[in-house]
């Protein structure tokens, strides 16, 4: 009996070695198509950045045979770079109902909704576009319509997870779609892409509604207290249950923090959330309720600096002043990295004579160990390739799936770039193509790169010194004596003598130069440098960015 030898290339450009960016090409005889488009937070060293997106080269080099980019959810790692990738590749985005609103409100803000198509798709819909069949099915997440992807191609099946946890009494709508996997596995999976988030958790995620029962058990405890939520605006489900508990004990509910609002209004509109009436209120009407009868939901779990939570916590907000008795619970878990951030928020709270709770109140929208087991079991596929998560994530994955059988040399570790080509012969990485990341700095996208971020990193490090010198055009003499302004280097009131003693050296320095190396405005600046560089390190043992500005007259 003759295999099927025809050939699928799967090409992560994102969403491995870290946690975000995630965004994954899948190729098949010349066409492609891009399963998420998500971004990233930046890292402690990314002084400045706002955020990261994918390199996207590949896609744009091949943009007339990108198809459509297929969206597994509504979260921003998944959905946030869209905005700025459309704008260069401008094709169909297919997405169900609550993440096609969230993208659009993305696409009105960049002033694309009028270019670019979108299709809403339901749960079972099977999407034809080229020689892809991509079919959503329904999963349970931290955020309503989350959906994993079956890609039906000639080459066999590939089935990509999407973030997902298997939640037997989800807070809305149907539980995960187990059956329709089970069906997928009978006809036989070529590759499974799944969730590696919680590759190293043993046993379930609870329930999301155990939250909910906790959220009753705080709200009955504190009734006398005004209640503050910090949660991730995305998770629709926890902000209805936060409602849930408010309507329950008669208090009247305000929203703070700009994404939240944004997605609360759309996932209202779209009927993923059930607000009584009269339940919402404005901030500005807060005053006239008693604290008692008042709960805020607000941004700034993660200690978010310009978060509305770091700023009630600082005393920054405009609206909302944190008031001793106050309790504020924060319903997730630092994402790590943002653990100090966090504890600096916690600490602010503290001292403002706020009750801060931070246990207990939090479940994972990612499956752990056992519903990872579960769906291998389910779809029994020929190769792995674990997605989503750190190195030690993937490979915590990688050796789960030995444990259920599979054979390792098909289980594959990528990293972003590889190209994975599979057919039901073989498997293996034949090339890589260029990924990485671009920073997003205010209006600018990739613009800055490496290299101001070490000049960035030195300016924190060791500070900067302005050389300020006016020389004669002709005989290269000092018009004047330099001056030397430091900032975030030393204190200039406390550091004259120093920097008296580098003016000193320098005008020494110079002197012993001829005027032509003098009135050579690069040669000048480089001598500066030199000599200044030499001089603080010796008396500082530091060196801080030194910027001369050469002015002849």
């Amino acid at each position: 009996m003759k295999t099927n030898d025809k050939k699928i290339r799967i090409i992560p450009l994102g969403g491995l070695e870290r946690i975000g960016v995630n965004i994954t090409a899948i190729e098949y005889e010349g066409q492609i198509i891009v399963i998420d488009c998500g971004l990233g937070f930046p890292e402690d060293d990314m002084f400045g950045i706002d955020f990261v997106i994918p390199d996207v080269t590949y896609l744009e080099e091949h943009k007339d045979q990108v198809l459509g980019f297929m969206i597994t959810h509504g979260h921003e790692d998944h959905i946030g770079a869209l905005p700025y990738i459309l704008k260069t590749i401008n094709v169909p985005v297919f997405a169900t109902t609550l993440t096609q609103g969230l993208i659009e409100n993305k696409l009105k803000e960049h002033g694309l909704l009028d270019v670019v198509e979108r299709y809403t798709v339901s749960f079972g819909d099977l999407i034809k576009i080229g020689n892809f069949g991509v079919e959503f099915i329904k999963t349970n997440h931290s955020i309503v319509d989350a959906a994993a992807l079956a890609i039906h191609t000639p080459a066999g099946v590939l089935i990509h997870t999407g973030d997902f946890k298997v939640d037997y009494t989800p807070v809305y709508g149907d539980r995960i779609d187990l059956e329709r996997f089970a069906e997928l596995g009978n006809k036989g999976v070529l590759a499974l892409m799944c969730d590696s988030t919680n590759a190293e958790r043993e046993g379930f995620t609870p329930s999301e509604k155990t939250v909910g029962r906790t959220f009753d058990i705080l709200f009955n405890e504190h009734r006398n207290s005004r209640i503050i939520v910090a949660t991730f605006a995305s998770n629709v489900d926890r902000v209805q249950q936060i409602i849930n508990s408010a309507n329950k004990y008669n208090r009247k509910v305000v929203v703070e923090g700009r994404s939240m609002v944004n997605v609360i209004d759309v996932a209202n509109k779209l009927e993923r959330l059930t607000i009584p009436p009269n339940t919402l209120i404005e901030t500005e009407s807060i005053k006239d309720y008693p604290k008692e009868q008042t709960v805020l939901i607000t941004t700034g779990s993660q200690g978010e600096s310009m978060a509305a939570l770091s700023r009630m916590a600082m005393g920054t907000h405009k609206k909302v002043k944190i008031l001793p008795g106050d309790v504020v619970i924060f319903s997730s878990h630092p994402i790590p990295g943002n653990e100090k951030a966090v504890t600096k928020v916690i600490n602010d709270l503290l001292r403002l004579g706020a009750d801060v709770i931070f246990e207990d109140t939090h479940v994972s929208g990612h499956a752990c160990r056992e519903e990872i087991k579960l769906i291998y079991s389910l779809t029994n596929p020929k190769y792995s390739v674990p997605v989503h998560g750190e190195y030690k994530h993937l490979t915590a994955h990688a050796k789960l799936a030995q444990e259920l059988g599979m054979d390792k040399e098909n289980i594959f570790i990528l990293s972003s770039g590889n190209v994975l080509e599979l057919s039901e012969e073989k498997a293996g990485v034949v090339d890589d193509v260029p990924a990485g990341t671009v920073f997003v700095d205010g209006l600018g996208v990739g613009d800055v790169g490496n290299v101001v971020l070490r000049d960035r990193q030195k300016l924190a490090e060791d500070g900067i010194v302005v050389v300020a010198i006016a020389v004669d055009s002709y005989s290269g003499e000092l018009y004047t004596q330099p001056e030397i302004i430091s900032r975030g280097f030393v204190y200039e009131k406390e550091a004259e003598e120093l920097l008296e003693g580098a003016r000193t050296e320098l005008i020494d320095y110079l002197a012993d130069r001829s005027a032509k190396e003098i009135t050579d405005n690069y040669k000048c600046r480089s001598l500066v440098r030199d000599c200044l560089s030499d001089y603080f390190w010796k008396n500082t043992k530091r060196k801080p960015m030194i910027l001369p500005v050469i002015t002849e007259v």
